[in-house]
């Protein structure tokens, strides 16, 4: 699922794989607006081709109306109003911020804690065609208050200060246990818990290397002292696995969890990937699509 799930479209039943009515639906995104949306319709997949939430059920579009109407009674009318006038009146001044018509627009180097942050952030949304996250000026109070972290992060990730971090680690055990976790990824190998074993040929997220697809288990037990420098959770009853990056096919056909990620599934290392993992893996994938295409026609 990319980022233009945020279009509000008509509702409207269509046909199901397995011949049933289901209900087509789609409303302006935001993170803690789907997670109201997936307990209310715990039934709910998305779909890529149509952009929209299919809702099984005969009286799916009435449920919907429902819960749309109920969300909506959520809304300060005069919200956008007053993070207009709030902005107007105690503005924030960073080169990461600007200001349309629309809203706020963000412009940051890419870091996945930087993501996290930002959709905190009730109704932010990316905008792939420039490259932006937009946040409307209702979700100001909001966006004010997780700013210090996000231009913190922001700065972090700027290449000057990146290089001068790498500067910094040269010669030193960090950096020589860099170098060991990049040899270790390049080798595609991953630690998989012997009594609790991911499923073969299907996207899942782990701890270790993000979303990943585990393609075989030798079955083989790791030497403690082999593996605990690297991945110090391990245990004698962990195995070495196989992985590869999914292609963005293996992540637009898989279904995001059901629930939230619970701290058992981390502390084992794999969990099956939430909606927002699979939204992040999907762009990431097409990007490297395109870039290989690109380099195959030049």
């Amino acid at each position: 699922m990319d980022e233009t799930m945020g279009d509000d479209a008509e509702p409207e039943i269509v046909d199901g794989e397995d011949g049933d009515e289901r209900a087509a639906v789609s409303f302006p995104f935001d993170r803690m607006t789907v997670q109201r949306f997936r307990q209310e319709f715990p039934r709910a997949r998305w779909s890529d081709r149509r952009k929209a939430w299919l809702v099984p059920g005969k009286t799916a579009l009435r449920r919907f109306d429902r819960w749309k109407a109920k969300e909506e009674s959520r809304a300060d009318p005069f919200a956008e109003e007053k993070g207009r006038d709030a902005f107007a009146f105690e503005p924030i001044l960073s080169p990461y911020l600007s200001v349309d018509k629309d809203g706020f627009r963000i412009r940051t180097p890419y870091s996945r804690k930087l993501v996290e942050e930002i959709r905190q952030v009730s109704f932010a949304r990316w905008d792939g065609d420039h490259k932006v996250w937009r946040v409307p000026f209702a979700s100001y109070d909001e966006l004010l208050q997780h700013w210090q972290a996000i231009e913190a992060e922001a700065q972090r990730c700027e290449p000057e200060e990146r290089r001068k971090r790498a500067e910094a680690r040269k010669g030193t055990e960090e950096e020589r246990k860099a170098r060991r976790r990049s040899a270790e990824r390049r080798r595609r190998r991953i630690t998989l818990p012997a009594d609790d074993l991911p499923p073969l040929d299907r996207p899942v997220a782990t701890t270790a290397y993000g979303i990943v697809v585990v393609s075989d288990i030798t079955g083989e037990f790791i030497e403690y002292e082999e593996g605990a420098d690297l991945y110090p959770d391990i245990s004698d009853d962990h195995v070495w696995g196989s992985w590869r990056v999914p292609s963005l096919e293996d992540l637009v056909q898989t279904w995001p969890a059901k629930a939230a990620t619970r701290d058992d599934e981390r502390r084992r290392g794999w969990w099956f990937p939430t909606i927002e993992e699979l939204r992040d893996a999907r762009r990431a994938a097409r990007s490297r699509e395109r870039r290989t295409a690109r380099q195959v026609s030049a």
